[in-house]
């Protein structure tokens, strides 16, 4: 196995180094993305990275981006990465990197929930309602939604959380109807994604997408449908009224929430079963799903 990648340094213009991906410029019309193996929990990048993290997140980001293509336009181009790098600097690169369209992200996150989990669950027992849709009483955690939701939020900058906005709140950040094209796009992904996804084993209980504007409307960029931006869990296991064993990295925020940590920087050092146990799990959501 090769060693993890916690921080890439090319000679290309670093623009941004994220929660996981680096992002350089190539030149006015191009972009390249790296998935580095940095793992993030509650908004905060954690010390070590899970080996292996970053190559499954752009192999099956890869996949969906073709699967999906006939849903939505996105910011693929085909280039190799290999081709925009320095020849010393192509292991960084290596199936962990994508050059894409240079394009101005929308400021907001499409969020799409099947399944009353994680945030939404919260705010439905504060509420009884998730971003606005209010929800039957009673509903246990991990049930089937009534309906599809799309519960946007605001994207946080590093270190801060993201904020669960409702459709209002949205159109006021990128017009009612951007904002309608957003939401109309997102549950038809969604309803792709899932159907495909259930075929192989796999629920995809929420996930979380990301969209630029060109001059013909909406291209969905950055990352698509992986356990870093995605819940899965194994069909075969699901209950109602249960969190269900999972495929991404809910798995280590339930160990982090056994630790005595404020969920603030810096973050606690994993143990080497932890990440193992991770990087397992992200390596069987890619099998199962592409095969």
């Amino acid at each position: 196995m090769n060693q993890p990648l916690h921080t890439t340094d090319l000679s290309l213009e670093l623009l941004h180094r994220g929660k996981v991906r680096d992002l350089y410029a190539i030149d006015d019309a191009h972009l390249l993305l790296v998935a580095t193996d940095r793992l993030s929990a509650f908004d905060v990048v954690l010390p070590d990275p899970i080996p292996g993290k970053g190559r499954v997140l752009t192999t099956l980001s890869k996949f969906w981006f073709n699967q999906t293509a006939s849903v939505a336009r996105n910011h693929l181009t085909g280039i190799d990465p290999a081709e925009v790098v320095a020849r010393g600097e192509r292991e960084q690169v290596a199936d962990r990197a994508l050059v894409v369209r240079r394009l101005k992200p929308l400021p907001v996150e499409a969020v799409a929930r099947g399944y009353l989990i994680g945030s939404g669950w919260k705010d439905y027992c504060a509420t009884g309602a998730v971003c606005g849709h209010v929800l039957p009483p009673g509903l246990p955690v991990a049930s089937v939604l009534p309906d599809i939701l799309f519960t946007p939020a605001t994207k946080a900058a590093l270190g801060d959380h993201d904020e669960n906005i409702d459709f209002d709140r949205m159109s006021e950040i990128v017009g009612r109807e951007t904002a309608g094209q957003v939401r109309e796009t997102t549950l038809a992904l969604y309803r792709h994604a899932t159907a495909y996804a259930r075929g192989r084993g796999i629920i995809i209980a929420d996930t979380k997408f990301e969209f630029a504007v060109d001059d013909d409307g909406l291209v969905l960029i950055d990352e698509c449908l992986t356990p870093d931006s995605s819940r899965f869990w194994p069909a075969d296991e699901y209950r109602p009224g249960t969190s269900p064993a999972s495929f991404d990295k809910q798995f280590v925020r339930d160990y982090l929430e056994t630790l005595d940590w404020d969920k603030r920087p810096p973050g606690p050092k994993l143990p080497a079963e932890i990440i193992d146990q991770t990087s397992r799990r992200y390596r069987e959501a890619l099998e199962r799903l592409t095969g």
